[in-house]
């Protein structure tokens, strides 16, 4: 089996969206490079004190919060105090600026175009998968001997023992058709994804038999999940479409729009988004109760179906939260479409893993130097303050006011 690619990022980049592209001109190219600013340490700071009183006045939040963004873009006065040849000049490098900005859109066009082309020799293979997976054809012999060359060598005697059971297992008649579960395995191994599957959503998914993609006429790309019969829903397909804006941002790139989802048209008592409760309920009248059953909103992988909607300009104090799903919502779509379907194979067998966590590893590596130094920093000054009586040695557990870790986010495998 042919080595899977190493992925071209080792961490997530944010999705460039309508609501966190700055107005002016400013980098959100997904490439660009992040700044780095080192940490300031600020004396006499109650940061306790701080959050309680932002807490007590969400008015001076958004007083606080328009006041900054009243500021974006503002100039400093220092270009118009230029003397006028050297503002000539500034404009001058503006224009220059223009004409790079138009090449490196048709750049990002040209790159679209090609992946397009590419594209269409990939059909085929992915078709040709599925059929293996669904059991509508077995892998020719020069398939499975590619598949093979890459794979590790074993032991003599491992290798001879193998061989004999592979063909006892030739000889047996077989019953299982195809790749069972093939792309459920695939997505629990994804961790993104495994972190939105809940055991509910795992027998729905057993009946997914391909999922695969398409480039919309405009910018942006559809993913279609392909079931076959189940006891949950209706639908044959359910799809997801990405939308972009028409004009490219800074650097030509495309900017995320938004995404819209097909309806689910669950069965009765199917629908995974939702779970029912029992609530009591009084008569005022009579005092008598009964018992009513509701449905409130749950956890379920089929929520990717129905995006979060861009907040409205004056909905100011949830659009943080909104942009931050919107961010997350864009990434699930970029990973089911740069990874999931290209290397399906790598995902259901795992291997793909060793690339992701390596580059997860690396960047842990450089967070966990920093922090190292913090905690030295943080000991030392902890040290010097028992030595003055202003830490008690009681531990914060005792009085419950301590919050329990968070545990790493398990990785399923079927």
């Amino acid at each position: 089996m042919s080595e899977p690619i190493r992925n071209k990022k080792a961490n997530f980049p944010v999705a460039p969206t309508p609501q966190n592209t700055p107005a002016n001109n400013a980098p959100i190219s997904s490439h660009a490079q992040q700044p780095g600013v080192s940490s300031i340490s600020e004396e006499n700071l109650d940061h306790a004190a701080a959050a309680s009183i932002f807490a007590q006045n969400p008015g001076l939040v958004s007083m606080i919060q328009g006041r900054l963004g009243s500021l974006v873009g503002r100039s400093s006065g220092y270009i118009e105090s230029l003397p006028t040849p050297v503002r000539r000049r500034v404009a001058g490098l503006k224009g220059i600026q223009k004409e790079h900005a138009k090449l490196e859109a048709q750049f990002q066009e040209e790159v679209l175009e090609l992946e397009k082309k590419y594209f269409t020799k990939f059909t085929p293979l992915y078709q040709r998968r599925a059929t293996i997976v669904n059991g509508a054809a077995e892998p020719t012999e020069d398939e499975v001997a590619a598949g093979k060359v890459d794979e590790e060598e074993e032991e003599e005697e491992d290798a001879k023992a193998k061989e004999e059971e592979s063909k006892k297992e030739e000889t047996a008649p077989s019953t299982v058709a195809g790749i069972p579960e093939f792309w459920l395995s695939a997505m629990k191994n994804q961790i993104s994804l495994a972190e939105m599957i809940t055991d509910r959503d795992e027998e729905a998914l057993k009946h997914l038999v391909d999922i695969r993609m398409e480039y919309l006429d405009r910018p942006g790309f559809r993913l279609i999940f392909e079931f076959s019969e189940n006891e949950f829903f209706t639908n044959k397909t359910i799809t997801k479409t990405y939308y972009y804006q028409e004009e490219s941002g800074y650097g030509g790139d495309f900017i995320y729009d938004h995404a819209e989802g097909d309806k689910i048209d669950w069965k009765a008592d199917k629908d995974l988004t939702v779970r029912v409760e029992s609530k009591k309920q009084r008569n005022k009248s009579t005092k008598q109760t009964r018992v009513v059953k509701i449905t409130v909103p749950t956890e379920s992988f089929f929520n990717f179906f129905s995006p979060p909607k861009p907040p409205t300009d004056d909905d100011d104090t949830v659009a943080t939260d909104i942009e931050e799903r919107l961010e997350l919502d864009y990434q699930l779509g970029e990973d089911i479409k740069e990874k999931l379907i290209p290397r399906a194979i790598d995902w259901f067998t795992g291997e793909a893993l060793q690339f992701e966590e390596l580059g997860d590893e690396i960047d842990q590596d450089e967070f966990d130097g920093d922090e190292d130094d913090e905690d030295d920093e943080d000991e030392d000054d902890e040290d010097d303050r028992r030595s003055d009586g202003d830490i008690d040695d009681e531990s914060e557990e005792e009085d419950g006011t301590s919050k329990p870790k968070k545990e790493a986010a398990e990785c399923k495998q079927s």
